[in-house]
């Protein structure tokens, strides 16, 4: 089978988990191969297995880097209270005036690689001042692989990642071309970082975590953004976050909407790797675009 065509569930659904447990560094690359190679049959290779579900970013680019509708760049800005000087890549709607509302995107563990790029330019598209941070700013940005990505990324102080993408989210609130309402929206590391913002920021004014680890419950009442949240249904490791967050979050009366999504694994919105979920990801943008509107503009 190509590598084009593969999906999720031609994978044994175990190989999708030691995969998951390796991108996110509970098992190092030996452990996945060895694991995997218990279900190599059919000429599949561990390694092949590796292969075939790590990201191909050729694949997929919903907006196009060229698309006539958004303008883009990279930007730095500070962080005084982080890493000192960030680099981000920013993208302007083309078919409206400034100024207009805005978006942070938090990448997943391993930096700003070319799938958030394009989420980044989706959102540009979608009529938002969009900026992608890259938390890797400090060790020289995306290095141009994942597996490089997330070796990096592990180097880092979390509080001083926190602290780089509060200062990005101040950026865009002070921007000129912003109105100064600013959603977050983040997949993977960078669910769990939106509900940091979340807690951390008072006027955080939404907030979209896609399959992020959950706050302290301790914390929950801090939370003033309405949230729009995002679960794969197969994410069992995160899933088991879900329902002490959602005690908590009812406890202290905020206004949230969970959507699980049922029959798909960790990473579905994520179009350049097999565990996307077409059908899935395309909803789950539609329905993360009109909460912003509905709250941003």
């Amino acid at each position: 089978m190509s590598r084009e065509r593969m999906k999720a569930e031609d994978f044994p659904p175990e190989v999708l988990t030691l995969f998951d447990h390796y991108v996110h560094g509970m098992i190092d690359r030996r452990a996945f191969l060895d694991g995997a190679a218990k279900f190599a049959v059919g000429g599949m290779t561990a390694a092949g297995f590796l292969e075939a579900l790590s990201p191909q970013y050729a694949l997929a680019a919903e907006v196009p880097d060229d698309d006539p509708r958004v303008r883009r760049e990279y930007v730095e800005y500070d962080s005084p209270r982080g890493s000192g000087t960030m680099r981000g890549y920013l993208a302007r709607p083309t078919g409206s005036a400034a100024p207009w509302p805005a978006v942070l995107v938090i990448h997943e563990n391993r930096g700003l690689n070319p799938y958030i790029e394009d989420v980044v330019r989706r959102f540009g598209a979608a009529g938002f001042l969009a900026l992608g941070p890259d938390a890797l700013t400090p060790l020289g940005g995306y290095p141009g692989t994942d597996d490089e990505g997330r070796t990096m990324q592990r180097q880092l102080d979390r509080e001083t990642m926190t602290e780089d993408f509060l200062a990005g989210a101040r950026f865009l609130i002070e921007h000129e071309d912003s109105t100064g309402r600013l959603g977050a929206v983040g997949f993977c590391f960078g669910g769990s970082m939106v509900n940091t913002l979340a807690v951390r920021m008072p006027d955080l004014a939404a907030a979209v975590p896609f399959y992020g680890g959950q706050p302290a419950s301790e914390d929950v009442a801090r939370i003033r953004a309405p949230l729009l949240i995002h679960y794969a249904g197969l994410d069992d490791r995160v899933n088991a976050g879900w329902p002490e967050y959602e005690a908590a979050l009812e406890e202290h009366g905020k206004t949230y909407t969970m959507h699980m999504y049922p029959g798909v694994n960790h990473g579905f919105h994520n179009d350049t790797t097999p565990r996307y979920d077409e059908a899935a990801a395309r909803l789950a943008q539609e329905r993360t675009i009109a909460f912003f509107d509905e709250h941003l503009r």
